[in-house]
């Protein structure tokens, strides 16, 4: 596909001014040329243009804001003061599998003063002895040289990967640890609200058992009375009517 008609396609009813990334790789240039990209992308922060048959910068517009070029696997070999003059707050540029021979080339890239990152993997320069000595003292503003720095120390991956570390561990300091401490602490709440309760219900229910037991007793007591009063009623009854018997008796005579 053609990089004019690939950048149509990649702005999805935007405007260029509403485009802040821009990613056409594998697509070509008819001429070697930049083609369809306008001072319009004002707003452009990230563009990529990897593997599409680039040979020159000359025609590539002023991106005042661009911060991040891809443009890897191309066949540049020079010329690159267009990169200071259109793109001057560049911090990465990514130069890798080009054409690149000569220190002398880079010398361009001393007015990109925002420059921290530069990689030139799989380009002829990087077999020059000192190679790495010489780069980081021709441009003193980059700190990293083919991802790692004078000192060898890895680079990181990118800002946004460091932001949102950042964001976590503000998450985890600040939200869902204060947020599961508090529901633990409501859960330890409710264990002990629920063992009060169940023991009060147990000794409620054993006091229940009690008096129930009680009661019973009680009334059999009651019933045992009972009995016995009918009996000594019963006995009561019978010595009166003996005593009745032998009064009868007593007249008789």
């Amino acid at each position: 596909m053609e990089m004019k008609k690939r950048i149509s396609l990649e702005l999805r009813n935007k405007t260029p001014a509403e485009v802040a990334e821009l990613v056409v790789d594998n697509c070509r240039s008819s001429d070697g040329e930049i083609e369809g990209l306008t001072d319009e992308f004002k707003e452009l922060e990230f563009l990529s243009m990897v593997n599409v048959g680039l040979t020159s910068l000359a025609k590539l517009p002023s991106l005042p804001k661009l911060r991040k070029l891809e443009l890897s696997d191309n066949n540049i070999s020079g010329a690159l003061e267009t990169l200071s003059e259109k793109c001057p707050n560049l911090t990465y540029l990514n130069l890798s599998g080009n054409k690149i021979k000569e220190l002398s080339t880079l010398e361009a890239l001393q007015n990109l003063k925002n420059l921290k990152s530069l990689d030139l993997f799989n380009c002829e320069i990087t077999t020059l002895e000192d190679y790495r000595e010489s780069i980081f003292e021709l441009l003193p503003q980059v700190t990293y040289l083919d991802g790692f720095d004078a000192e060898d120390n890895e680079a990181p991956d990118s800002d946004a990967d460091e932001d949102d570390d950042d964001e976590e561990e503000d998450d985890g300091e600040e939200g869902p640890g204060q947020l599961g401490d508090y529901e633990e602490e409501e859960e330890e709440e409710e264990d002990e609200e629920g063992s009060e309760s169940g023991e009060v219900g147990l000794s409620y229910l054993m006091k229940e058992d009690i008096q129930d037991e009680e009661d019973d007793d009680d009334y059999v007591e009651e019933e045992g009375e009972e009995e016995e009063a009918g009996v000594r009623g019963e006995k009561r009854k019978r010595v009166a009517e003996d005593e009745g018997e032998d009064d009868d008796d007593e007249d008789d005579d």
